[in-house]
């Protein structure tokens, strides 16, 4: 049994890895909740004998590998990678990039463009011959959901869905138009931009936690999978089980 933790600045989500497959046993902790107690809590029940820790909070990487008692690999650039890297710096790319654009080569092949919607959106390039090329950070849909609450006196915290209408018949509506297909108008001009300077026809593909609403009317965008992060640290932590 092979624990996947996929620890990111707002949710550490925990997966099973059963003889090569994902299991359908799925745990959570907010990010900034982890503890002994909360990771007894979710883990209790589980038993494994390696990890696999894809993390962009060196902190709660801390936490993580000092309460698990068995072997841990932590994704880095150094890691044993089904892509090569093609970036001045790969020192500076994030674990969770790592692993997207792992599994998004393998099961798709380059050229490819992943786009993860979690606390940033990100934008990940692969080339045809399966090289990691760089990509785009631009805030995230939380950024523009909370700010204009967290900022003003008037204006109300909202949660993200899909507006009735492009006009907004209420403050809520307003925002909830400036801030839903007004990222999509964003998403689409980076877009643009990077199928322009990548040239060829490359796979788009979307996961994150909002990936599903904001890539609603994108038509560019080939497929969304809320396990793409998962399948990278899984492939990449059997390849050092295997080692």
């Amino acid at each position: 049994m092979h624990l996947l933790i996929d620890n990111s600045n707002t949710r550490t989500k925990f997966a099973l890895d059963r003889d090569g497959e994902l299991s359908g046993w799925r745990a959570l902790i907010p990010t900034k909740e982890l503890s002994p107690d909360s990771l007894h809590r979710a883990l209790k029940d589980q038993k494994f004998s390696h990890v696999t820790i894809c993390s962009v909070v060196p902190k709660a990487a801390a936490i993580l590998e000092s309460f698990l008692q068995v072997p841990c690999h932590r994704i880095s650039c150094r890691s044993i990678l089904p892509i090569t890297i093609d970036y001045p710096k790969p020192e500076q790319i994030g674990a969770d990039r790592l692993a997207n654009s792992a599994a998004a080569f393998l099961e798709h092949k380059g050229p490819a463009i992943v786009i993860d919607f979690g606390t940033a959106v990100t934008f990940d390039v692969i080339s045809q011959e399966g090289a990691y090329l760089g990509g785009v950070i631009a805030p995230g849909t939380a950024s523009l959901r909370d700010y204009l609450h967290q900022k003003t006196a008037l204006l109300p915290a909202i949660q993200l869905e899909e507006p009735r209408t492009a006009i907004g018949r209420s403050t809520e509506e307003a925002m909830q138009v400036g801030a839903v297909i007004g990222y999509r108008g964003l998403i689409r001009e980076i877009l643009a931009a990077v199928c322009s300077e990548l040239g060829g026809s490359p796979t788009i593909l979307a996961t994150g936690g909002d990936a599903a609403l904001i890539s609603k009317n994108i038509d560019i965008i080939d497929f969304i999978d809320p396990d793409l992060t998962m399948k990278g640290i899984q492939v990449i932590g059997l390849s050092h089980l295997q080692v």
